[in-house]
């Protein structure tokens, strides 16, 4: 298969994963016409001994790299918009192949020609710098109190606050009536038989603010006769898997956030 035909699929991908690194579509495109160029030039480049998107997100990171160091910087000499600029490069990089592209640890570890061990640690590096520069108060919809105690930690070990630990959708909406949070995170079943999901939606229907469902009933929200959550955890959860969907969530909020206001 040629190297056209073999990256040709994945493209889009890549423009995409490149305007959010570089933070401008002029930019992002730029990196991706300088990595074909790089492959017309020098074709044996192109690393075939791994899977299509794996190579040529190290062909660009290649470019990228040797172009725009630690420092930022456009082929074009253009400016370029720093709308990750809180997150250092390579634990930027690491987070957005999680998080944009879904790349697993593994994969990850094989466009950036590293350990899986050293990715963990970039990807937990993009978590304490994205609380640093968005850390925000978690509203914890929860009735069991063992995983209430869990997901407090871990909401405060990503430098984030607890705002309050609700067990019922009348206590989950007036602790937002109280304060309102920057994050909840829900169960679908509540403790008096009330339900989590109805809570949310009472809260969504007075604030915007992400939501992500930890539940051990998945099938009652994946019906696809409504509106289906963006962020769903299943029970029992993996502490890296919510670690990085809440990264995901706030960090895809703020930058909604930041969209409004310059268009506003």
């Amino acid at each position: 298969m040629s190297i056209s035909s073999a990256i040709a699929p994945h493209l889009p991908y890549l423009r995409r994963f490149a305007r959010m690194l570089s933070g401008s579509q002029k930019a992002g495109d730029a990196y991706v016409v300088a990595t074909l160029e790089s492959l017309v030039a020098a074709p044996d480049a192109f690393d075939r001994s791994v899977s299509p998107p794996i190579a040529l997100y190290r062909q660009f990171l290649g470019i990228w790299n040797s172009v725009n160091g630690n420092e930022g910087g456009d082929p074009t000499d253009g400016g370029v918009e720093r709308t990750l600029g809180a997150i250092t490069p390579r634990p930027r990089q690491a987070f957005l192949l999680a998080t944009v592209e879904s790349f697993s640890i593994d994969e990850i570890a094989q466009v950036l020609r590293e350990a899986p061990e050293t990715v963990r640690d970039l990807l937990t590096e993009a978590s304490r710098e994205i609380a640093t520069s968005i850390a925000t108060d978690v509203l914890i919809i929860e009735d069991e109190p063992i995983i209430a105690m869990d997901l407090e930690s871990l909401v405060e070990s990503l430098g984030h606050r607890v705002s309050a630990v609700a067990r019922t959708h009348r206590e989950a909406v007036a602790a937002v009536e109280q304060k309102k949070p920057g994050l909840v995170l829900a169960d679908v079943q509540l403790a008096d038989g009330s339900s989590g999901l109805d809570a949310v939606n009472e809260i969504l229907a007075a604030y915007d603010v992400p939501v992500i469902f930890v539940t051990a009933y998945p099938e009652r929200l994946l019906t696809g006769e409504r509106p289906e959550p963006t962020y769903l955890i299943t029970k029992p959860f993996q502490t890296e898997t919510l670690r990085a969907v809440i990264d995901q969530a706030l960090f895809f909020d703020s930058r909604a956030h930041a969209a409004d206001a310059a268009i506003g």
